[in-house]
Order: structure tokens, then C-alpha cells, then sequence
């Protein structure tokens, strides 16, 4: 993707985007007994068929993998990749694009194996460049590694000058490929010894999906900034970015991935190590915002009810009198439906979102890019024509979505557009895996909501409360604690290098 293309789609929509989504299989191997043999040459002497025995083709994980990716797509289209293990070759297919661009029944026919990764990427450490597609593989005489990570690293230069000055070499510019370098250089002292050396390394988010010829490992950094799971599935267990890739592949949620947390998969179980000092869960509070998708549950609370007590707690802090209350999708849905309810005026669709437009739209200038608002969301004419109405959106970012959905809704004939924001506002930048613009470019680092309101040419403009956004996630779970929401106070889980330039 050129320059030109990423800045309209950053212009297009105007959101925060998150880095990417990690899904993991592994497929035990069938007891003997359990399956008629394919040969004569019987069990390795463990109870179980010999890979001899069973052929590859029985195993699906990689497919499994690519439903778990088609569902976490939503957290990143720039690229899609998949790795798998048959016990004795790792494959791996990637390419830039969406999933269903980069995989068809072809090139998932040759990913053979029980064990297997994928990635979804949004770009935001390192170009957006097949180099940096994921899961990025490492191969020695040791064995061959793969890894997917979500997140990004805070002390990556460092890292990385680190490994050049012991003679390493390096394919990309993402932070991944120094994870996947660290844990090679360590391989000899045994898998578990090079992931906790390695993870002891690193600093900043990090959940990660780590492939092995015979094992699949998860991580999770000792904050828990980035979501991770673990699920069980027929005849094995997946791991990944969300609940919702668990369901997609018909399996059975067990729990979160604990922030600190090494868990192993392999043919001895499941195994669970802790890795460092026990800290503070930090998890993302963006991620029951805008990132996760609704029907997902991120660290016990379910994101579609946290969006709905998002919405009660904005009309109970800034309620304003209307005749109709609409969101913004389709991110603004569900805190719009918790704003109705919640004040007692009707909600309508009120905006609708062209669904059909891809990469291949692209507008050539910038203020042709901003329009394209005007073809992606338009108003209902029917549920605001001679309304006062209230449209909630989870941010704003730069404020050219909320200029332009202002001027559609008039154009509707609204007779008053207030705006609420369920969020507080976003005044920072994110060093963890979420692709913040400048400081410069958050409309909100510079303006009060009076000023932002004049801006986009609203009647009245709130956000939620940082208190609020707190609240409405804790009465999903009572028992949650800790979050990260250093964009709305530039208060970081961990220290921080500075304004650095995210690409």
C-alpha cells in the first residue's frame, strides 16, 4: 500500500487503529484406537499414532486458523499470514492484503499440519511491506521458530542495535522479528529458558503466538495491555486476540491468558509459567471502546455490555433534550442503543454505512479523500428529517468525520446535531501497539469540547468521563481492575521514550 493510499484511510475514517490479531491451533494426536489405522506400522510406543501412521491430511489447523483470522480481521487488513507444522516441515503462506485476499483454497490445501499460526497486521511498527507481514519464521539448526505478535516494544532500537552488534541480520523493520532473533539465540538453552530469557528482554505490549515443530506457546506481557485467550477445540486448543476467533471455529472459551504468563501446548498437555514479577493488569481500555469486536469478551467483561453501560453513563452525565438517538457505525452502535435505553428517547438506525467500498477506491487528493465520508456514511432521511438528534461515536481522533457527518445529517434535515462521545478524550499518543497520530493531529490535545464543537459545526459536543468509561466497564465485572488509558492522560503502564515517530 502506497503513502497516499494508508493516509486515505486514516482520513476516511478517522479512527485509532490497532496493530493486529494472533490465532494459534494445536491438534493433539489421535490415541490409538480412537481412529482406524492407515497402516500397519503402529504407535510410537506413547499410545498415541505415529505421525507415520496418520496421514496429514486429517489434520485441518491451519483452516482452523484461517476462520479464527477471517473473525479477528477487524484488528488488521494490511497483511495475513499463516504457518504450519506436520511435526517434521513448517510451511508458511502470507502476502499483503485482507484475508480472503491473501488465502484461497489452493494455497490453504498445501498448509498441511497440526500445529498452526496466523496474523492479521495493521501497520504501526515498521513500514506496511510483505518483509513485515507476520508470523515472521526463524530457521536454525536448532529448529524452526514462528511468531505472530500484537503489540509493540518500547525498547525495540535498543534491542535490535543490540543483536547488530553481535552479527545478526534482519529481513524487516518490525519489532517481531527481534522477538523471534532473541528467542533463537537462546534456543540452545531450551525452549522455555529462550522464551523467558527473551520476554525478560523485551519491554512494552506484547501477546504473542509462538510455533514450534511440536509446540504452540502464548504470552502475555505482565500489564496484559493486549488481549489473549485460551480456548479448546475438537481433539485440541486455540489461542487468540479474542473470544470471538474461538467461536468462529466452534470451540469452547477456557480463559484469559494471564498478563506475565507462559502457557505451552504440546503433546504432554498444557502447561503454565509465570515469568516475571507479578504487576498491576493494564489492559487496553480502548479495546472495549473501538477495537474488540461486540460479541468478543476481553479479561472477563463482555464488550457489547461494557458499550451499553457506556452509553447509560454518557446520557446520565450529559444528557440533552432530542427527539431520536442514532450511532455511528458501526462503532458507535452499541453505546447509542445503552444511551437510549438509558434516557428514554427512541433509537433509529439514522446513519447508514456503505459497506462495499475497498481498497481499490481510491480518491487522488486530500480533500477528495476527506469527502469520502460523504460516500461511506450517509443519514436516513426518515428517522432525522425535523428531529433534534443525538449521534454517539466512540472518539474523535481529528474531528474530519465528525465535521462531515454534522454536515450530513443537516443536509437530512436535523434541526439540531449534538454529539456524544463514549470516551473520554483522546489527548495522547499510543506506544503499544495502537496507531495514534502526533500529538499535533489529536484535535483534542488542542481544543476544549467547546472549541472541538465549533469546529465540527455541532450544536453541543461531551465525552464520557475517564471516571465513567471506568465505571461502565466495572459494572459489566465487578471484580476487573486496572486499565490502561494513557491516550486520555498520558499516564503509561510503563515508561515511555518519548514522542516517538509511529509509522
Amino acid at each position: 500500500m502506497t503513502q497516499e493510499e494508508k493516509d486515505f484511510f486514516e482520513a476516511e475514517e478517522d479512527k485509532l487503529r490497532d496493530e493486529c490479531g494472533v490465532c494459534g491451533i494445536f491438534q493433539n494426536l489421535p490415541k490409538n484406537g480412537e481412529i482406524e489405522k492407515k497402516e500397519k506400522s503402529g504407535t510410537d510406543g506413547s499410545g498415541y499414532l505415529s505421525e507415520d501412521a496418520y496421514s496429514a491430511t486429517e489434520f485441518n489447523a491451519a483452516q482452523k486458523v484461517y476462520y479464527g483470522l477471517y473473525s479477528l480481521q477487524h484488528r488488521g487488513q494490511d497483511s495475513a499470514g499463516i504457518v504450519v507444522s506436520d511435526g517434521k516441515e513448517v510451511k508458511v503462506h502470507k502476502a499483503m492484503g485482507a484475508v480472503a485476499e491473501v488465502f484461497d483454497k489452493e494455497s490453504l490445501g498445501k498448509l498441511q499440519g497440526r500445529i498452526a499460526v496466523g496474523h492479521v497486521r495493521y501497520a504501526t511498527a515498521g513500514s506496511c511491506s510483505i518483509e513485515n507481514a507476520q508470523p515472521i519464521v526463524q530457521t536454525s539448526k536448532l529448529g524452526t521458530i514462528a511468531v505472530a505478535h500484537n503489540g509493540q516494544l518500547v525498547n525495540y532500537e535498543q534491542l535490535r542495535e543490540l543483536l547488530d552488534d553481535s552479527g545478526c541480520t534482519f529481513n524487516s523493520t518490525s519489532d517481531t522479528e527481534v522477538i523471534v532473533k532473541l528467542i533463537a539465540r537462546s534456543y540452545k538453552k531450551g525452549l522455555v529458558r529462550a522464551l523467558t530469557d527473551t520476554i525478560q528482554m523485551i519491554k512494552g505490549s506484547f501477546a504473542l503466538c509462538v510455533m514450534t515443530e511440536d509446540s504452540l506457546i502464548a504470552a502475555r506481557d505482565p500489564n496484559g495491555i493486549r488481549p489473549l485467550c485460551l480456548g479448546r477445540v475438537e481433539n485440541g486448543w486455540i489461542v487468540a486476540s479474542e473470544t470471538c476467533a474461538i467461536d468462529s471455529v466452534n470451540g469452547t472459551y477456557e480463559r484469559e491468558i494471564e498478563p506475565g504468563e507462559i502457557v505451552i501446548i504440546n503433546d504432554e498437555g498444557v502447561k503454565s509459567i509465570p515469568f516475571g514479577e507479578r504487576t498491576s493488569k493494564r489492559t487496553c481500555v480502548f479495546e472495549y471502546v473501538y477495537f474488540a469486536r461486540p460479541d468478543s469478551v476481553i479479561d472477563r467483561i463482555a464488550v457489547q455490555e461494557a458499550r451499553y453501560a457506556m452509553g447509560a453513563k454518557l446520557a446520565e452525565e450529559s444528557g440533552v433534550p432530542a427527539d431520536v438517538v442514532i450511532g455511528v457505525p458501526d462503532s458507535g452502535l452499541g453505546a447509542a442503543v445503552g444511551y437510549a435505553k438509558a434516557s428514554g428517547i427512541p433509537y433509529a438506525t439514522g446513519i447508514v454505512k456503505n459497506k462495499y467500498i475497498g481498497r481499490t477506491f481510491i480518491a487522488p487528493t486530500q480533500k477528495e479523500r476527506e469527502n469520502m465520508v460523504f460516500v461511506k456514511l450517509n443519514a436516513v432521511p426518515c428517522d432525522v428529517r425535523g428531529k433534534r438528534v443525538i449521534v454517539i461515536d466512540d472518539s474523535i481522533v481529528r474531528g474530519t468525520t465528525s465535521k462531515r457527518l454534522v454536515q450530513i445529517l443537516r443536509r437530512a434535515g436535523a434541526t439540531e446535531v449534538h454529539f456524544r462521545i463514549s470516551s473520554p478524550p483522546v489527548k495522547f499518543p499510543c506506544y503499544f501497539g495502537i496507531n495514534t497520530p502526533t500529538r499535533n493531529e489529536l484535535i483534542s490535545a488542542h481544543n476544549t469540547a467547546e472549541e472541538i464543537c465549533k469546529i465540527i459545526g455541532a450544536d453541543s459536543l461531551a465525552f464520557l468521563s475517564p471516571d465513567g468509561l471506568l465505571e461502565a466497564c466495572r459494572s459489566v465485572n465487578p471484580d476487573s481492575y486496572g486499565f490502561c488509558k494513557g491516550c486520555f492522560t498520558g499516564e503509561y503502564p510503563i515508561s515511555v521514550p518519548g514522542e516517538v515517530n509511529q509509522n
